[in-house]
């Protein structure tokens, strides 16, 4: 999932906070997302803290230090192609500026895909440092020779198809992105469209479709029905107030810690709501975002039984994971 606030997408209603207990058993078939001794430790962004955003360098490198899922979030280029970025924009994490949907495809992969990177910090996207600083800048364009093992091509912005092509054996969760807001979404719509056309054929089961929009979820859905789902933000609320499903295809929930709510705090990712959203038959990943990263909630997410988590710091993750077993009381849940 997005780092960003939940807020600006609204999982909008105060009766949330008196309902922050997963309704259940849901009615819900075998689920191998379920079948982990160990939470899925879930490159987000590739670990887009200790690697450049999305991009096939970051994929590579969070694998080969142990990470067991990828994310990434797609968007749709000028030319219908589906590309793999976190943001709708490119100046954030690129050398260019503007909308994907603006540019073609062609114009995409010009670009330098980890141009605004640079490691060793709190902030790994900060703009006007010393040239120098950015790690991999001009890898991409052949400026600067890529690391051993390397090429040029891992810096650019991939499609989602190379990243598919890349990675046949390791499992995927693709974020549909779009830029318009919570009561338009016609961007996530379309978005949803072409992603959908794209996997209509695919019969990978280690592919997970979500998007903060449910109504992209959905369209998604019925065009490609056999892809398994995570809920948008619709979805996930109508079942934590008391629904018994989250909506057709549905295999995990993708959600924060805790979600700020008119000024209160309200705790999501709970040992509680874990539980019933297992006896449920439901996976649960977990997103950082305002709750920080780090040992001391990674413990606590291990210990509640998550599923897994999605990790900006996959090397970091995986040390722990190495360390601290999951609690044996989690395989009661199942």
């Amino acid at each position: 999932m997005s780092r960003a606030p939940l807020a600006a997408l609204s999982l909008a209603t105060a009766s949330l906070a008196a309902a922050l207990v997963v309704a259940g058993p849901a009615s819900a078939a075998t689920n191998p997302w379920l079948e982990r001794s160990r939470p899925l430790n879930i490159a987000h962004q590739g670990g887009e803290d200790e690697f450049p955003s999305n991009t096939m360098y970051a994929f590579r490198s969070s694998l080969k230090a142990g990470a067991d899922m990828l994310e990434l979030d797609v968007g749709v280029t000028k030319d219908d192609q589906v590309v793999v970025m976190h943001d709708t924009t490119l100046d954030r994490t690129t050398s260019g500026s503007g909308t994907i949907a603006s540019h073609t495809l062609a114009q995409v992969e010009k670009l330098d895909g980890a141009y605004w990177f640079h490691a060793s910090t709190d902030n790994a996207y900060e703009h006007g440092r010393s040239s120098k600083s950015y790690t991999f800048r001009g890898v991409a364009t052949g400026r600067k020779r890529a690391p051993k093992g390397y090429s040029a091509a891992d810096f650019r912005v991939p499609t989602l198809k190379q990243v598919l092509k890349a990675f046949p054996h390791t499992p995927i969760n693709i974020e549909i992105k779009g830029r318009t807001k919570a009561e338009d979404p016609s961007e996530y719509l379309k978005n949803a469209d072409v992603l959908g056309a794209l996997l209509k054929h695919n019969a990978r089961k280690d592919i997970v479709v979500v998007s903060f929009q449910q109504p992209a979820v959905d369209r998604f859905h019925t065009i490609a029905p056999q892809v398994p789902l995570a809920p948008g933000i619709g979805g996930s609320a109508d079942f934590l107030l008391g629904s018994k499903s989250p909506g057709a295809g549905v295999v995990a929930f993708q959600l924060p810690i805790t979600y700020e709510l008119n000024g209160q705090t309200l705790n999501v990712t709970t040992p509680d709501n874990v539980a019933r959203a297992h006896r449920g038959g439901y996976a649960w990943h977990t997103w950082l975002s305002d709750d920080g990263e780090g040992v001391p909630t990674w413990t606590r997410l291990i210990d509640d039984c998550v599923d897994g988590v999605m990790t900006a710091e996959p090397v970091k993750f995986e040390a722990l994971l190495r360390k601290h077993a999951r609690p044996t009381s989690c395989a009661a849940q199942y």
